[in-house]
């Protein structure tokens, strides 16, 4: 793609940054055959290669962002399926993180939709504060149709039947290995998940000294950022992230460290992407480390090794996070890792396809995001599943608030075959 940034532009880095990403797009249009918001509008805008354009426009003219530019920008799912399509390696995450942040410092968003995203980011990070809003929430469920905005309808919608009380694992401690000592890893035991469901740190934390690791909850670490990053809040996501680099090098540093385990896929992409977030500054060298180290679960698992299991007797179907399947480029290690405990694997038709979560997305997009659930969870069921298995929490909240197949986290029924207890959610 021609782009025309004068020589003074291009002096920003993030500005000669966008160029080169933008000079790689050869305008083939592979990326709207992958992209689910594409698919369900069919709006050229609502393509990354349209986005593309809109973004170009804008930057080229160094233009606060306009109405039309941001609509479609928010419709982004930042699924990245773009990326794994993209035969010209298009690093379109980058150029839709820049996009963002300057739609943040440049738009004024119209009040209600100003405080919607304000609460979001002062709420969802800070696992005490998401906790109090879910018993709010579930408080007002009855009154969720008699909301005038479909997105506080979504909000009200979202809260769990049942709120899990605060799990004690998650408290800043080490946990040390059963026998002999392979690894030293930190968990990154997050935000959301911590008041959503504490089950799956905590048997990722029993799997994992199972198999021979110290398990360590650093003080200091929490939310990896990404829920404001991907609202354009720079400053507040680089401030989360901060301080999990701070915390997991204190760790490497003292008594060591050999990973950053992440058991979130959407947090696990943005760890990862530490080093780009921080390149050039005070911390680039400690966020280059930290992204090194970083591990979806399932990656360290396939590392460590996994004792092969008995038959299950179960069905799993099994749902690929886009942050883990695109966003990561993991794609195998999950269904290797429970065929071997003796699960049957089963997956969906255009398992590629996004379920519609995408961290805010559902809550900010409710319609959209509807659209891409039902979708997702027809192509589910039609496998007969006895349970679905996905290693995002977001994916599974989503995915469970459209069916009633059991919905659980790949680690649960890992830690389950080798010995844990039975997932809640199985019965």
């Amino acid at each position: 793609m021609q782009t025309h940034f004068t020589e003074e532009q291009l002096k920003d880095p993030a500005i000669a940054e966008a160029n080169q990403i933008l000079r790689a797009c050869v305008h083939c249009g592979f990326c709207t055959a992958t992209c689910p918001s594409y698919q369900v509008l069919g709006d050229e805008l609502d393509s990354p290669r349209g986005r593309i354009y809109l973004i170009k426009d804008m930057l080229e003219a160094g233009r606060p962002a306009d109405e039309k530019t941001v609509k479609h920008i928010d419709r982004c799912l930042s699924c990245l399926a773009c990326m794994t399509t993209c035969p010209s390696g298009v690093n379109y995450m980058h150029l839709v993180d820049h996009a963002r942040v300057h739609i943040e410092k440049t738009y004024t968003r119209p009040p209600m939709e100003r405080l919607l995203r304000w609460t979001l980011a002062k709420v969802l990070p800070y696992p005490g504060r998401f906790r109090l809003a879910l018993v709010a929430a579930k408080l007002g469920r009855p009154l969720a149709r008699f909301m005038p905005d479909a997105r506080l309808r979504a909000m009200l919608e979202m809260a769990p039947a049942q709120v899990p009380p605060a799990s004690p694992n998650d408290r800043p401690q080490v946990f040390p290995a059963e026998g002999a000592r392979k690894m030293r890893v930190a968990l990154l035991v997050g935000c959301a998940q911590r008041a959503l469901n504490t089950d799956i740190n905590d048997a990722t934390i029993r799997l994992l000294r199972r198999l021979g690791c110290e398990v360590v909850v650093a003080r200091g670490a929490g939310c990896c950022g990404a829920l404001t990053h991907h609202m354009g809040k720079e400053a507040e996501a680089h401030a989360s992230a901060a301080k999990n680099i701070r915390a997991w090098m204190a760790e490497k540093r003292g008594a060591g460290l050999d990973a950053v385990v992440i058991n979130t896929s959407g947090c696990g992409t943005t760890v990862k992407d530490y080093g780009h977030m921080f390149a050039g500054g005070d911390l680039a060298g400690d966020a280059q480390s930290v992204a090194a180290m970083a591990l979806d679960v399932s990656e360290l698992l396939e590392r460590i090794g996994l004792p092969e299991g008995a038959d299950q007797g179960l069905r799993v179907a099994y749902h690929a996070a886009c942050s883990l399947q695109h966003g990561q480029q993991v794609k195998t290690a999950p269904k290797t890792l429970l065929k071997r405990a003796g699960f049957e694997v089963v997956e969906p038709a255009d398992s590629h396809l996004c379920c519609g979560s995408a961290g805010t997305y559902n809550l900010l997009q409710p319609e959209i995001s509807a659209e891409l659930k039902a979708r997702k969870v027809k192509t589910l069921e039609a496998r007969a599943p006895d349970v679905i298995a996905a290693g995002n929490i977001g994916c599974m909240m989503q995915i469970g608030s459209g069916t009633g197949v059991p919905v659980v986290h790949t680690v649960e029924l890992l830690d389950w075959a080798t010995g844990g207890p039975k997932p809640r959610a199985l019965g």
